[in-house]
């Protein structure tokens, strides 16, 4: 074992930083983002995570089902946002990698897989150099990563599994951090061998394409889930990638791992992603401006009409107070429900307490692009320190905070202000000021898919809206500089053939446990 050889109890660390990076907006993310997520040592990371259901909740379970001891370095993340500072980088590379017992059997990384900072378009493939060359060349690492992540060469070489989400809301990250614990344990004890390849499709897929219930997506991991019956195949991941993070790795790919077998792993990856180019013109979607949205919501049948303001996207690191939709809710006579990141507009809220008068402008306080400041007034029903528990299926018991928020009446449209961004992930967020979306004829979203966690329930219908913002679906309205071309949809024509890398691991020689 790389500890000492007279252990009989397997030892795994984990560590990781989380990030989604849009390039396209307009601030920057610094280390003070990931503070509040920032976790080292068994307490710490037992006290945050057990019994949650995300990534590090079922690295717990499993670990303590099959009598494993968790040895956890530093973990953190932050709310998907702009590019990370160079000083935040640099910090994180170095405490996290060096935060990794070296005293381990095997290291899962937790990865997002679109993490981009100033200097840097692959610090987690950076982040897996260091690691390496603190670790060695032997020592077993498996990865986990969101099913937005644009995976890089280094990534793909430096990791020994990759293992991707299946779901969008993704609701399973349990179960795959649950699936990585044990291809590493086995990989531990020199039961598999993993070979991977990544076939990269050269496609920029815009998260609404992506739903994981139904649309090409849905076939394509049917496909997937096909190709794991092969007892020589270990897991399929198809990577829809992040096409807001301007990287030269940004796209969509597929991941397959087997048992020892690199060239069964290429012909399945290429496989599989010549399908998804096939199907490229599914995942073009079409999205409408807001005025013609909310005319289209107005004459839907009875019930409560989600419109997604996608080019918005908290989730997808947009600044969360664009003010072209919220400039047509307020002249609504319909009830409306919406949410805006502004710490101004709560002040404003805090200061007139709760009864008062609210008057402020709210929004529009990063750019232009995302509209001007409208002008806002209403009467504050509620003030509320903004921590709640998730509810739902996304990251279940796990704790979140809105910063201070305040709940203001503006006509029909009731208007939820919060300090911090906050992507609806879970229905949490709006309970938690006691807001039932199934009274609202509209709700607003600042989100392209992930709503459904929280909203889905209540939604009778969705209308997608595009409003200018840095998450647009009309992936033409970005500036690209580092993105490998030719590329689709901002070029016609794709490369003949997809490209793939593979690469196999060296066996492990450890002795099995007893």
């Amino acid at each position: 074992m790389n500890g000492s050889p007279n252990a009989q109890r397997m030892r795994l660390a984990v560590a990781g930083m989380y990030h989604e990076t849009n390039t396209f907006a307009p601030f920057k993310t610094g280390l003070d983002a990931f503070r509040g997520e920032w976790t080292e040592g068994i307490e710490d990371f037992q006290a945050r995570y057990k019994g949650t259901l995300t990534t590090m909740g079922g690295l717990i379970d499993a670990a303590e089902q099959d009598g494993i001891e968790l040895v956890p370095g530093i973990y953190t993340s932050a709310t998907p946002g702009g590019l990370v500072t160079e000083d935040a980088i640099t910090t994180l590379l170095k405490e996290v990698s060096d935060s990794v017992s070296r005293h381990a059997d095997g290291l899962i990384l937790i990865l997002h897989g679109a993490m981009v900072a100033e200097e840097q378009t692959d610090p987690e493939g950076e982040l897996l150099r260091l690691l390496r060359l603190r670790l060695g060349r032997s020592f077993p690492i498996a990865v986990t990563i969101d099913m937005h992540g644009n995976i890089s060469p280094g990534m793909l070489e430096a990791a020994d599994i990759v293992i991707g989400y299946d779901t969008y809301p993704h609701v399973d990250m349990y179960e795959r951090a649950i699936e990585a614990f044990s291809l590493l344990k086995q990989f531990i004890m020199g039961t598999i061998r993993p070979a991977r390849a990544c076939a990269f499709t050269g496609m920029l897929v815009v998260p609404q394409a992506m739903t994981t219930d139904q649309g090409p997506m849905r076939d394509l991991l049917d496909c997937a889930h096909a190709i794991e019956q092969d007892s020589r195949v270990l897991n399929v991941s198809v990577v829809g990638g992040f096409p807001y993070a301007d990287t030269p790795c940004t796209g969509m790919c597929c991941v397959v791992t087997t048992d020892g077998d690199v060239e069964l792993a290429k012909r399945y990856a290429v496989e599989l992603g010549q399908r998804a180019v096939e199907w490229k013109e599914r995942f073009w979607i079409k999205a409408k401006p807001p005025s013609e949205a909310i005319a289209e919501a107005l004459i839907q049948p009875p019930g409560s009409i989600v419109l997604a303001e996608g080019s918005d996207n908290v989730g997808g690191g947009a600044p969360g107070d664009a003010t072209h939709l919220l400039r047509c809710l307020i002249e609504l006579r319909e009830p409306g429900l919406m949410v805006i990141a502004d710490k101004a507009a709560v002040e404003a809220a805090f200061r007139a307490g709760i009864g008062g008068i609210f008057e402020s402008f709210v929004g529009g306080r990063h750019d232009r692009l995302h509209g001007d400041p409208v002008r806002v007034t209403g009467k504050v029903r509620l003030l509320f320190d903004g921590d709640f528990q998730h509810a739902g299926p996304y990251m279940k018991g796990h704790f979140a905070s809105m910063g201070r928020t305040a709940l203001i009446q503006c006509g029909s449209l009731t208007l939820i202000l919060t300090e911090h961004r906050i992507p609806p992930w879970d229905i949490g967020h709006v309970r938690s000021v006691g807001v039932w979306p199934g009274d609202y004829r509209i709700i607003a979203v600042k989100s392209a898919v992930a709503w459904e966690a929280s909203f889905g329930e209540a939604a009778t219908s969705v209308i997608h809206v595009d409003s200018p913002g840095c998450c647009s679906v009309n992936l033409k309205h970005f500036d690209y500089r580092h993105v490998l071309r030719p590329v689709y949809p901002l070029d016609e024509e794709l490369a003949p053939v997809v490209r793939c890398l593979q690469f196999v691991s060296e066996p492990q020689n450890i002795r099995t446990k007893k």
